[in-house]
């Protein structure tokens, strides 16, 4: 908001000047031109410039029985093109209405273009178009935006239903006065010797400039309310003005007497008092308030007549260019804010003479992990911060204050890292989770079904949290997998918090677990399904006392029982898988139920 604001044309109200340079009449509408001040109350008005209307846009008839009741009527004409916008301040307390046309006739007002006629029990001190100055983003009070183009004349009436009024004021205001901030507005409707009214700052230098061709003298008067009162010893062609006012001079020439009278207004200039620096303790989108400090840069001043605002550059202060917002992220540092207090009456009247440092303190966050396993095969483990940070203090539950510290057993370690900067203490309790986890072990690896695709099981010899991969498959949580093939596999089994693998190579056949030759053709045979998927397989077969029964390949028919030619008796029988590996060593596979039973 501090950017409409500063670039604005202001209208001072004095209450004691409430019937200087104000029109109750549209026909006599008071010229405005770029940085003029235009003071007035209302009381009453003239002719009735709706001529009995119901209404005109939003505005409907007063207590007066007209639309007007307390009538000030304003003209003013574009000299640029762009936004354009406006503020009517006035006393909370009262009720403003009102309505702006696009017009270069009195008598052909046509219908307003903006109009607001809302009453004020929000108890608001603006209306008008555009935005609130006072940052009310969310007021009733305001219109829209114009966009204008160069050499647009329009008029503004202002109104209020009572006749015990404060005055108010005018601001223009919109994007118009950084592109045009010296001829946003037209100034030659201003038809005056003396020039357009004045707004100034207290203590700025205001020469008030009458020289006239042909002038045999100059009578200089000032009105502050009670009439105009001759000024003594103001006879000169110019004269310094320097107390807030209506002020006339007259002009003796040879052809006649000229009066000329001009409005000056001195708005007293803020002081932005001194503001401390600030350290606070900041996390990722840590948002700092700046409202906060307005009240140290304001001191005994009301918020409601000076704007606080803060920048990043002495330059932008000076200008009120690009305002942080107030609610402000920063970033980890130390940031120089310089203060600008602005007279909410007249944005030239200013201070940028203080500045202070914003320190944004961080606060530690855990750069190391907070739930750490100990190995079994390691049997302890270090945690906490490896790398310290520089400036920062350690204090563990046990007592230890170095960053880093050595456990060995499970449970929960508590530090609290603290970072200290500029008066601030920011500190984070940070919590690390020790567990202990067992080096994963296969037990045995269950092969079911003895189908073309089995169901392979493997089974843990020690608990944990493990993941399962067969062969070069994804790891899963599951540690079974069907649908395998006969053949040579690998199995693996992992910690999944990181304390190690296991892998076993593993051979997937299939065999009847009894079998029967008895002469009725089935099951007459034993022998093993797959080996074909195996490179030189070799089954032996041997009685329950060790004895060398039977050997066979990939393409023997299978065993049927007897040995040397004579059945052997029902009982069960053990046998073994070999194979050669890929480095052709022969190997026997494991985790095979290796024992099956000849029934007669």
């Amino acid at each position: 908001m501090l950017r409409l604001v500063q670039n604005t044309l202001i209208i001072l109200v004095f209450c004691q000047l409430a019937s200087a340079q104000v029109s109750q009449d549209c026909i006599d509408a008071i010229p405005i031109c770029n940085n003029t001040p235009i003071n007035g109350g209302t009381n009453g008005y003239g002719v009735d410039d709706f001529n009995g209307a119901a209404s005109t846009g939003c505005l409907e008839p007063t207590i007066s029985g007209t639309i007007e009741s307390n009538a000030a009527w304003y003209h003013f004409r574009t000299g640029a093109a762009g936004q354009l916008g406006f503020n009517i301040g006035h006393d909370n307390t009262e009720d403003w209405d009102f309505a702006l046309y696009k017009a270069t006739d009195c008598s052909n007002l046509g219908d307003p273009i903006r109009c607001n006629f809302f009453d004020n029990s929000e108890n608001v001190s603006f209306v008008g178009v555009g935005e609130d100055p006072t940052g009310n983003t969310d007021s009733v009070h305001y219109e829209e935006w114009l966009q204008v183009d160069a050499g647009e004349d329009y008029y503004l009436f202002i109104n209020n239903f009572s006749n015990a009024n404060t005055g108010f004021s005018i601001q223009f205001t919109g994007d118009i006065w950084l592109t045009n901030p010296y001829d946003a507005l037209d100034c030659s409707i201003v038809d005056n010797l003396l020039g357009p009214p004045i707004a100034a700052c207290e203590n700025d230098t205001v020469m008030l400039d009458a020289t006239t061709t042909g002038a045999i003298n100059y009578a200089w008067y000032l009105n502050q309310g009670a009439g105009f009162q001759l000024i003594s010893g103001a006879s000169a062609a110019t004269y310094q003005a320097v107390d807030s006012g209506l002020y006339r001079v007259q002009v003796a020439t040879t052809n006649g007497t000229i009066i000329s009278e001009v409005q000056v207004g001195f708005n007293p200039s803020p002081i932005t008092y001194p503001v401390a620096d600030t350290s606070y303790c900041y996390t990722n989108g840590t948002i700092i308030d700046l409202t906060e400090k307005d009240a140290e840069a304001l001191g005994l001043q009301s918020p409601d007549s000076v704007l606080v605002s803060y920048h990043t550059s002495q330059l932008e202060a000076n200008t009120g260019a690009n305002p942080l917002p107030k609610q402000y992220s920063q970033g980890v540092g130390q940031e120089t804010i310089y203060v600008r207090t602005t007279s909410l009456a007249n944005p030239h009247c200013f201070d940028a003479s203080q500045t202070f440092m914003l320190n944004a303190v961080q606060t530690p966050e855990p750069t190391f992990e907070t739930a750490v396993v100990i190995c079994e095969n390691l049997g302890s483990v270090e945690i906490g911060e490896t790398n310290q940070q520089a400036g920062y203090s350690y204090l563990w539950d046990t007592g230890e204050q170095t960053p880093s510290i050595v456990v060995s057993q499970e449970g929960e370690y508590g530090v609290t890292v603290a970072n200290i900067s500029g008066g601030a203490v920011c500190e984070n309790k940070i919590t690390v989770t020790v567990t202990f986890s067992k080096s994963p072990a296969i037990a045995k690896v269950h092969v079911e079904d003895m189908q073309l695709n089995n169901t392979v099981t493997i089974e843990t010899a020690t608990q944990g949290d493990y993941e399962f991969r067969l062969d070069d498959g994804d790891f899963q949580a599951d540690a079974t997998f069907e649908g395998v093939s006969p053949g040579v596999h690998m199995v693996t089994m992992r910690d999944v918090l990181g304390c190690g693998e296991v892998s076993e190579e593993i051979v997937v056949v299939g065999y009847l677990s009894t079998f029967t030759p008895n002469g009725d053709v089935l099951n007459e045979t034993w022998q093993v399904e797959g080996l074909s998927a195996l490179n030189t397989p070799i089954v032996t077969i041997y009685d329950r006392y060790g004895k060398l029964i039977k050997q066979m390949n990939e393409y023997d028919p299978g065993w049927d029982g007897s040995f040397n030619g004579k059945p052997l008796p029902s009982t069960d029988y053990w046998f073994k898988l070999s194979y050669l590996d890929d480095d052709g060593n022969r190997v026997y596979a494991k985790y095979l139920q290796s024992h099956f039973s000849l029934r007669r």
